[in-house]
């Protein structure tokens, strides 16, 4: 049975017509908890969802790494799950995005093995991945739903319980800027103050309806524009890609080629090229650990990147969202001060980290989860052990396996599988190695075969956070990572 469509969220917004823009709308948990939903976003998840929306646009360069994954031999991953992993990554948060109005990215699935040894001796594995191989060398094909916890018949249900991270009934004010604030005369006549406005005339209220469309118009205006509410709800065109504008990093892109190399211990060695008229990285020579660590950048939650970058500051108004939530009133406006880390500080999905991953993010743990059958063969996933007290039900505890092991077991490594050498260009291309499409590149960049010089850096967890807000805000990540001197106003 289909399901039944979701109706759109009404918005009231407060629109300045002489200048056509949204001076700010008022809005209750359920548009807010779609907002802060972005922090929590894999950046994988995001390129996914937003790069097909015209005209084409880039973030830095997280959709150059997109397409390398998209366009490597899947035998190159530790398993074919990886990949896809990679391409579409879990979301920590994903049990509280499912209370989100509009299901915005894929919902967790759930898959048991299918083999007859399994289905005799009790199932003891589950997989977020359909085809992943079972520890008998089964497959885990079969998916089964997720049985949650329904209301107890006759409990009073209280609405401010409502939301996924806001509290319900809260009722907020959303500047252009994405700053979220508590509704308030005082507030809205500061806003009303900052952009001019002095004449009430000059003003109309409109009544708006988002939708799914609308709100992933929002998400990449985010990203890229300084009036996301503007050119999402009065349809204004897009602004221009986001690794097309200068980023100002700050004190936190630092030059690590001059510094001693020194305690490079654990650290992963990779060769630059580098083209010393233009003081640029022309490309680099590296193997699977630090593709693998490029790679993971798309697993990584918006909102850890925002944290990373400090003091800088983005084309778009994400950093304006991620500062309101700190601004907030956890005991007021959110569900719990659990909530407001988990916007400010998220964590990886489970599984989704490996042994020596260099950026240290720290993944978040999978829930108990318990397989239940009743006497008819129905089976499901259960998360409360209380659900499943019945003497009726076959019950066994389940494990989550780790879809980058697979037959082979337990793995020291990443996504990507070795030994391999790799080339990857300044904007984060990534392909195998190749002598001749080195040197058909320097070619095309027009930079001679004796102006290049190799140098050599050590990329331990400074240096990842480093390369993972240049891959962010820039189109020249391993330049502004390793060669660029800091800002000297910093």
């Amino acid at each position: 049975m289909a399901e039944k469509p979701v109706e759109g969220i009404s918005l009231k917004a407060l629109v300045d017509k002489e200048n056509n823009r949204v001076i700010f709308a008022e809005a209750d948990e359920d548009f807010v908890d779609i907002l802060l939903s972005f922090l929590t976003m894999p950046m994988g998840t995001i390129i996914r969802l937003v790069r097909s929306k015209r005209p084409a646009f880039g973030i830095g360069c997280m959709n150059n790494l997109y397409e390398s994954i998209e366009n490597l031999d899947v035998l190159q991953f530790q398993t074919k799950e990886c990949k896809t992993m990679l391409l579409d990554p879990i979301n920590a948060a994903a049990a509280e995005c499912k209370r989100l109005k509009f299901k915005i990215g894929e919902p967790l699935k759930y898959f048991i093995c299918n083999s007859q040894n399994c289905t005799l001796s009790g199932y003891k594995l589950l997989s977020h991945y359909r085809d992943v191989i079972c520890v008998c060398r089964g497959t885990m094909t079969s998916e089964i739903e997720l049985h949650e916890k329904v209301q107890i018949k006759g409990r009073d249900f209280d609405a401010r319980d409502s939301g996924a991270f806001v509290k319900g009934l809260s009722r907020l004010i959303i500047s252009d800027e994405l700053e979220i604030m508590p509704a308030s005369i005082e507030t809205s006549l500061s806003l009303l103050s900052k952009l001019g406005v002095m004449d009430g005339t000059a003003t109309e209220e409109c009544n708006v309806n988002v939708g799914v469309d609308e709100v992933l118009t929002l998400l990449k205006c985010s990203l890229l524009s300084k009036t996301p509410l503007t050119e999402t709800l009065l349809k204004h065109n897009p602004v221009p890609e986001l690794g097309r504008v200068d980023f100002d990093q700050g004190s936190y892109i630092k030059s690590r080629i001059k510094g001693p190399a020194s305690n490079v211990c654990g650290k992963i060695r990779v060769k630059l090229i580098v083209s010393k008229s233009k003081n640029m990285v022309c490309f680099a020579e590296a193997s699977e650990d630090f593709v693998s660590l490029l790679f993971s950048f798309l697993t990584v939650p918006l909102g850890y990147v925002v944290k990373e970058m400090h003091s800088g500051t983005s084309k778009g108004c994400i950093t304006h969202l991620y500062n309101s939530v700190e601004e907030l009133d956890a005991k007021q406006y959110l569900k719990s001060s659990k909530h407001k880390e988990m916007l400010l500080s998220p964590k990886l999905a489970p599984n989704f980290t490996y042994e020596n991953h260099s950026l240290g993010i720290e993944e978040n743990k999978h829930p108990p989860y318990y397989h239940a059958q009743n006497s008819y063969g129905y089976k499901c996933v259960v998360l409360d052990e209380t659900l499943i007290s019945s003497r009726e039900l076959k019950v066994s505890t389940l494990n989550v396996m780790d879809p980058k092991c697979g037959v082979k077991g337990a793995t020291s490594g990443g996504f990507v599988t070795g030994p391999a050498n790799f080339t990857v260009t300044d904007n984060l291309v990534i392909t195998q190695l190749s002598p001749i499409s080195c040197l058909s590149l320097l070619n095309k960049m027009k930079v001679l075969f004796s102006d290049v010089e190799e140098h050599f850096v050590h990329v331990g967890t400074e240096e990842a956070l480093q390369l993972l807000v240049a891959s962010f805000v820039s189109e020249s990540a391993l330049t502004n990572a390793f060669l660029r001197e800091p800002n000297p106003e910093y």
